[in-house]
């Protein structure tokens, strides 16, 4: 048996509230202490381990406390890293030093290893201008987990285009075939599906916490157990106690009661929850708005609220928030652009390390992208 999980993002500190860098560090321990407590032999870490490539001391004490004790029980981990993990500037990836400790296993290198009969490989995040250099890597691991008996598992931090469009930099025909579990990360969404080409299930715990990304909304987050016993790999997916999230709608005429109705609905919650209000209406007057929104000051750990204009014919011009915010710029910077593979560059590539003001990064990565254009030229 062993543990799924992906997209922890330890480090995240949200609105900048502490309490939220505390959140993701819960909820992360919460699946080391399931895993102990159901005895996994393994532990799966399938990318985006941290928020950032130098991610805070307290993040790393967190990663490396809960690896000991993984330790101390005599459970194993294997990790590859996501896009979040290392900088494009050439650097030592803060995971590495797990791996040196021999606290974790490094596997994204796509070099196979055995523990427990079980065969195991993994990739690190590979960008879509990169991947025509992996299918030989691909058809060479693919062929090594064909000649061994046991289980197989492949773990990828990698979009699928199949399940995700605007993620998506792989097809699940790419994918090496003879693998009897799919150890996913990237989507913060929990998935899992049986390709008829693949050997085994493709599986996505989601991220452990909801992430900045995703904006605000009523979810579920947690991540896979995996059963190996019997012939067929079976996950199993754990819930884990995520801080409770609101998203609702409103017309301005009715706000006084809508607040009214999330203060009952929030008040028997053990932990503060976040809430956001979506406010509609022709006319609709700032201070009113605030005066009724900081009735939820007391009750909530973080509160917003925006407003949704109307067309004449009450159309609404800003629709029902995106599922994945990320997914949603890429559809409009494709419009915009008139080309989803630079939209894909400008949003997956540059947005991040733009935001954070780094400029020797976006440079390099810049420059990295011409030079591979000039090549295929």
């Amino acid at each position: 048996m062993f543990s799924h999980i992906s997209d922890t993002h330890l480090g995240l500190v949200q609105y900048g509230l502490e309490e939220r860098e505390n959140d993701i560090y819960a909820t992360f321990n919460e699946a080391i202490d399931t895993s102990i407590k159901d005895h996994v032999d393994f532990v799966i870490f399938a990318g985006d381990i941290f928020n950032v490539p130098n991610p805070s001391g307290t993040a790393i004490l967190q990663m490396a406390n809960a690896l000991r004790r993984l330790k101390e029980n005599g459970i194993e981990s294997f990790f590859v890293l996501g896009e979040h993990d290392f900088s494009r500037i050439r650097s030592t990836p803060v995971p590495y030093v797990y791996h040196n400790l021999k606290f974790a296993n490094y596997i994204g290198d796509g070099k196979p290893h055995v523990y427990k009969d079980v065969f195991l490989a993994g990739f690190d995040k590979i960008r879509k201008s990169d991947i025509q250099n992996f299918h030989e890597r691909f058809a060479q691991v693919d062929k090594a987990a064909k000649e061994h008996k046991g289980h197989r598992i492949l773990v990828m931090h990698q979009g699928i285009t199949e399940i995700n469009e605007f993620a998506g930099e792989l097809n699940s025909t790419d994918l090496p075939r003879n693998f009897t579990y799919y150890a996913m990360g990237h989507l913060h969404d929990k998935f899992l599906k049986q390709f008829s080409h693949l050997g085994g299930p493709m599986a996505y715990p989601g991220s452990t916490e909801l992430m900045s990304s995703e904006g605000i909304k009523e979810t579920q987050k947690g991540f896979y157990l995996v059963d190996t016993s019997s012939g067929e790999p079976k996950p199993g997916w754990i819930r884990l106690e995520t801080r409770p999230q609101f998203s609702e709608k409103t017309g301005f005429a009715n706000l006084e009661e809508a607040v009214t109705q999330i203060l009952q609905k929030i008040s028997p919650l053990g932990k503060k929850p976040i809430v956001e209000l979506r406010i509609s209406g022709e006319t609709i007057e700032s201070d009113i708005v605030q005066t009724q929104m900081a009735r939820l000051a007391k009750n909530t750990l973080y509160y917003t609220w925006k407003i949704i204009q109307s067309n004449k014919d009450n159309s609404s011009v800003l629709a029902d928030r995106p599922a994945n915010i990320d997914d949603e710029l890429v559809r409009l910077a494709s419009s915009a652009l008139g080309s989803e593979n630079l939209a894909r560059f400008a949003i997956r590539e540059l947005l991040d390390p733009l935001a954070e003001n780094k400029i020797k990064e976006v440079t390099q990565i810049v420059v990295e992208n011409f030079e591979q254009f000039r090549r295929k030229k």
